[in-house]
């Protein structure tokens, strides 16, 4: 029996977007008719039908959800997806989740295939990959679409659609008053996280208040290929540090390993604050303090735009930007 061609078979040999293909396919006047031409020409010599269940779909509200998650190891978006879930159960939809595991290319290709298989709306955090190029078309052409789609955490500026973001920067900021208010002197910051947008704005955020108390950032940017606490450790024992901030989990908990190295006792002579509120910060020793994001609060705040805007519920219309507001987590990294 002669298998049958996919829309994602003709889009690999034609090197076009699943989505470009179907709109050829429908003489959408966005694509050219020289493509529109080149892909009914393929799609007749390949003998390509349409899959019924899929168009069907595509005309009808299938009641479920897209999710493009960065990482699902990361405990952050393991959360935020437990939060999204509870409430699309709530309302009645289902959640299709997928990982983009930090790829550009990962992440286009699932667009293209949840859009087409019909999902309703999209939720989603940006990828690292795409982050760095600064490509986000493919963002945009979903919502040409009229497919909404609601980002969180990771968002794209240029792109025009709900999201959902915290305050990294006040956060950030607070992280530094505790410091402060407990005697530390001098504050170093380590990152793994900086070509994100989200370590972006933590740093501005403590290079600002850090500056409000006539104080110098010194910041260590970590290189991957070497290892996180000798190069944290170097880093404190050249400075002589007695607080860090890591502006992502796992460059606090290295910092706190690399504290251990160099003998210091903590928080008696260096004090450590992080991000995230994790597994890691609960199961590191001394317990990390961290900048609680209320991930699974993310979570439902982003499935709760999206789902109201399905239902034609929302109080408005238009995009917006929903801010969650942070808060300090005090454990035994930390004096007070």
């Amino acid at each position: 029996m002669r298998q049958k061609v996919t829309l994602k078979q003709l889009a690999i040999e034609l090197d076009l977007s699943i989505s470009t293909v179907s709109k050829s396919l429908k003489n959408d006047p966005e694509i050219s008719q020289a493509t529109i031409d080149r892909v009914c020409k393929l799609a007749k010599e390949r003998k390509y039908k349409p899959n019924a269940l899929a168009v069907s779909l595509k005309s009808n509200k299938t009641r479920s959800i897209g999710v493009i998650i960065p990482d699902i190891l990361n405990n952050f978006f393991a959360k935020v997806l437990l939060g999204i879930e509870k409430e699309a159960n709530k309302n009645n939809y289902k959640i299709i989740t997928t990982i983009s595991n930090e790829s550009f290319e990962k992440e286009k290709e699932y667009l293209d295939m949840l859009a087409y298989n019909g999902v309703d709306g999209f939720i989603l955090a940006v990828s690292q990959e795409t982050q760095t190029k600064g490509e986000f078309e493919h963002f945009n052409e979903i919502l040409k679409d009229e497919i909404p789609i609601v980002m969180f955490d990771r968002v794209a500026d240029d792109v025009y659609c709900d999201k959902v973001i915290v305050d990294d920067k006040k956060g950030a900021g607070d992280a530094v008053d505790k410091l402060i208010q407990a005697d530390c002197e001098n504050i170093g910051v380590v990152s793994s996280i900086q070509k994100l947008s989200v370590g972006k704005e933590r740093l501005e955020g403590v290079e600002k208040r850090m500056k409000s108390y006539d104080k110098e950032t010194k910041i260590l940017k970590l290189k991957k290929n070497k290892d996180y606490e000798i190069q944290i450790a170097e880093f404190i024992k050249e400075n002589k540090f007695d607080g860090i901030i890591g502006l992502d989990e796992t460059a606090a908990v290295s910092a706190v390993n690399a504290a251990s190295i160099l003998g210091y006792k903590i928080p008696k002579d260096l004090m450590v604050i992080g991000f995230t509120n994790g597994v890691l910060s609960k199961h590191s020793y001394p317990k990390l303090t961290t900048v609680s994001q209320h991930a699974k609060k993310i979570g439902a705040t982003a499935a709760k735009i999206l789902i109201d805007k399905l239902e034609l519920r929302a109080e408005r219309y238009l995009p917006q930007t929903k801010v969650i507001k942070t808060s300090i987590v005090s454990r035994g990294t930390t004096k007070n």
